[in-house]
């Protein structure tokens, strides 16, 4: 894995806070949800959501999803994305343990930290987390330009390993 694009990724990743989440109903039609998240590394992704929500309800029967996470304020032209697909599911027990130390993520975002009454019982919300299994992102480079690591003057998303 390039260290760059590794970085790029995760810079990505520590300013942005909503992510973009596919699911798929059990008919097979496609649903997509923004979701304020936190993540651990680069291939966990954490968020908080009412268990009544479609993209909830989607996930109860499929547990693969897709996931973007992008930066909308830069310039046209000057795309900034990571890209991931893996399985995503409400956490219990230590995995909810460990979910409740990464989300919401750091103070300055702004986000409220949850407790495990927040999340279980008879509350609405569980706390779920994607795990990706595989992630890519937008290689960064000028409009017009071929990128450094690759000499491609195109969009193209490059694999983080």
């Amino acid at each position: 894995m390039s260290d760059d694009l590794a970085a790029h990724a995760r810079a990505l990743l520590d300013t942005n806070s909503f992510l973009t989440l596919g699911t798929v109903d059990p008919d097979g039609r496609p649903w997509t949800s923004p979701v304020y998240f936190a993540a651990s590394g680069l291939r966990e992704f954490y968020w908080a959501s009412e268990t009544d929500a479609v993209h909830s309800r989607n996930l109860t029967s499929r547990p693969h999803v897709s996931i973007v996470v992008f930066d909308s304020s830069v310039r046209p032209y000057h795309g900034r994305a990571l890209y991931a697909v893996g399985t995503a599911g409400a956490l219990e027990g230590g995995d909810l343990e460990r979910g409740l130390e990464v989300y919401p993520g750091p103070s300055d975002r702004g986000a409220t930290a949850l407790t495990r009454e927040d999340v279980t019982g008879s509350s609405p919300y569980r706390l779920y987390r994607a795990t990706a299994t595989e992630v890519w992102v937008l290689c960064p480079r000028e409009p017009r330009q071929p990128c450094p690591l690759h000499g491609l003057a195109k969009d193209h998303r490059a694999r983080i390993e």
